[in-house]
């Protein structure tokens, strides 16, 4: 129903990107402030949102996986492909911030993304980035990763093989993926100094952005149990999960949010 809805927003978000303050100075613009007053306008877009029954339980999971990692210099970003294009323009915001010199982006497809990036999630957020004003030359592509593992041991690779050797790294993820990249990659990449991150939004204005409510909840869901499980499978490290975690998580799945279990 808001697939091409989302196209139109992020050309929203591309236009109202950038303001001109002087002749010469560019400062960041609130994009998805932009997003939020043109959905609130938009008689057209049916915007979703979180049903009361369900907004406790889900709101304990958004919290525990914002891992809210204070943001500093690093040598490389690293954005994670998926659905959301809003990974690619925090990306580009986090490197015009001076974050970091340089990008790569990682993934192929997924069932859920290859309608939205038909040409693989690495490519369109390349692009993407590009409009947003970083330069094509700082950005590197790895175009053949299809889950947070193959994010981490791909990007390694390709930065070997252009001879580029990195001490440090933002990930940048969907908010409720911070967790599992960040346990993902203290297993696949340890020696990396890690800082995870993702764009700071209410849960409310997220579910907005990406207009489907079911999506974000079974995604939700789906994280929280990879958590326990994947380092059972070698996929990660142990992470501490509270008991109100655990009670929230098994309460959306008895409600029925199971389509992104394992």
């Amino acid at each position: 129903m808001f697939g091409a809805n989302r196209d139109v927003v992020a050309s929203i978000d591309q236009l109202y990107y950038w303001q001109k303050t002087g002749s010469t100075t560019w400062t960041y613009k609130g994009a998805f402030d932009a997003r939020k007053r043109f959905l609130a306008e938009s008689t057209h877009l049916a915007v979703q949102t979180l049903p009361d029954a369900y907004r406790s339980d889900v709101e304990t999971l958004w919290t525990y996986h914002d891992l809210q990692h204070p943001i500093r210099p690093v040598d490389l970003g690293i954005g994670l492909g998926s659905h959301d294009l809003g990974v690619a323009t925090f990306t580009a915001q986090l490197f015009h911030e001076k974050v970091f010199p340089h990008i790569v982006f990682s993934g192929a497809n997924a069932p859920t993304t290859i309608a939205r990036f038909p040409r693989g999630e690495a490519v369109h957020y390349r692009e993407h980035a590009v409009e947003l004003g970083v330069p094509d030359r700082a950005i590197l592509i790895e175009t053949q990763a299809t889950n947070t593992g193959q994010n981490i041991e791909f990007t390694r690779k390709l930065l070997a093989k252009e001879g580029i050797q990195i001490q440090s790294a933002v990930l940048i993820s969907r908010p409720y993926q911070q967790r599992r990249v960040y346990a993902t990659a203290k297993k696949l990449w340890p020696e990396l100094e890690i800082i995870c991150a993702a764009r700071s939004l209410p849960l409310d204005e997220y579910i907005d952005s990406i207009g489907d409510v079911d999506r974000v909840i079974n995604m939700l869901v789906g994280d929280t149990q990879r958590i326990a499980e994947y380092p059972k499978l070698g996929f990660a490290i142990p992470q501490d999960m509270p008991n109100a975690v655990h009670a929230a998580f098994e309460r959306l799945v008895a409600a029925g949010f199971t389509s992104r279990l394992i």
